[in-house]
């Protein structure tokens, strides 16, 4: 029995060196406790989130403005992270860290207040993108895209070296091999530095926006939907999209359709020979009174218009109409040019005109009676 007891008792020796000593030195005691304190702080970030976060979204709803919303929402999951971080903190202070566990201890919850600070800062970049969104009477609406976009890379970068720092990675030494590296790179992606350069010059020079529609003979046709670093997105009309470098639409001739002033009917409208005078010009008068008393159509001297007598074609008299309507989207300048084209059908033929199309007149040439027949020689 004695042996008995002294092995139980050596048992429990060994259940309390283990409990006292066996995590990392700490006792597991301590190190449940630690645990509970973190996850008591989490719990507590739910109810800060549905509370106080909750209060000021609700107060901010209340506003006329969205920007108070946008921020409010950008800045609820770091400071729910900042309450994590506190409860990390009371637990390693709790343990009594000693060492370097003190340090990787001190490291880990300055980490975690970067990243919760920066990440702050990345989530209010959108909300506070409408500011620079003014610019865009400089600038064009997607150059302001390009400058966010840089300037969230930038808080990712500062708060990645920030983190390096604290766990102390030098970024100097880092930047410099990346230097090295980047000579190595920009040797073999000289076209991606192109094409940079390319959308740059894009944006700067305001050649096209998105939703322009554009043409670039040869390469595509379409609505602008984006323009990237490296190629821009160019929606054809037949819905399938295209990618195209940037350098190629930099250096290629681009029509803008989109940028005209006016838009412009041209037709040549073909009459029968056999219209008089006198019809021929009630044709051109009242088409061109048309043209000036209608409200689709630019006036001169802001755009051309004209309605002449153009050219005696081999079936037709040709009337020339070359005008502007005020409108440059397609499907109103569809609806204008179809009525345009009712009044003039509507003119001509109330003049007692006809249109002309391709035709071809046989004259058959009669003898007078009594004429002898033409001799026809034998073969």
């Amino acid at each position: 029995m004695n042996d008995i007891s002294m092995q139980f008792a050596d048992f429990w020796r060994i259940v309390m060196e283990v409990w006292n000593s066996g995590v990392l030195g700490y006792s597991v005691g301590d190190a449940i406790v630690a645990l509970l304190i973190v996850l008591a702080f989490y719990v507590f970030r739910g109810v800060f989130r549905r509370v106080i976060i909750g209060a000021i979204e609700r107060w901010t709803k209340r506003t006329k403005n969205t920007i108070d919303d946008q921020i409010s929402h950008a800045i609820g999951g770091p400071l729910q992270l900042l309450f994590v971080a506190l409860g990390v903190f009371f637990a390693f202070q709790y343990l009594g860290l000693r060492g370097e566990f003190d340090e990787l201890g001190d490291n880990l919850v300055r980490s975690l207040i970067a990243f919760a600070i920066f990440w702050a800062l990345f989530n209010a970049i959108e909300p506070l993108s409408v500011l620079l969104k003014r610019l865009e009477t400089i600038i064009t609406r997607e150059m302001v895209a390009w400058l966010i976009t840089g300037i969230k890379w930038g808080v990712i970068f500062l708060g990645a070296a920030t983190i390096l720092q604290i766990w102390g990675i030098q970024v100097g030494p880092i930047l410099a091999g990346l230097g090295l590296f980047g000579v190595a790179v920009a040797l073999g992606a000289q076209d991606l530095f192109r094409n940079l350069i390319g959308g740059l010059c894009i944006l700067i020079e305001k050649r096209f926006k998105n939703g322009d529609w554009i043409l670039v003979d040869g390469v595509v046709e379409g609505t602008v939907e984006h323009i990237g670093f490296r190629s821009t997105k160019v929606r054809r009309f037949d819905q399938a999209p295209v990618y195209v470098p940037n350098q190629k639409l930099s250096d290629a001739a681009v029509t803008n359709f989109t940028a005209m002033t006016y838009r412009r009917i041209y037709w040549k409208i073909g009459l029968e020979y056999r219209a008089t005078l006198d019809q021929l010009k009630v044709i051109r008068d009242q088409i061109e009174e048309y043209l000036r008393t209608a409200g689709p159509f630019v006036q001169p001297p802001s755009a051309s218009m004209f309605v002449r007598y153009d050219a005696f074609n081999a079936s037709s008299i040709d009337l020339m109409l070359y005008t502007f309507t005020k409108t440059t989207v397609w499907g109103e300048w569809l609806e204008h040019k179809e009525n345009l084209a009712y009044r003039v059908k509507e003119i001509v033929e109330g003049a007692g005109c006809s249109f002309a199309f391709p035709s071809q007149s046989i004259y058959i040439e009669k003898h007078p009676e009594g004429a002898p027949e033409p001799f026809v020689p034998p073969n």
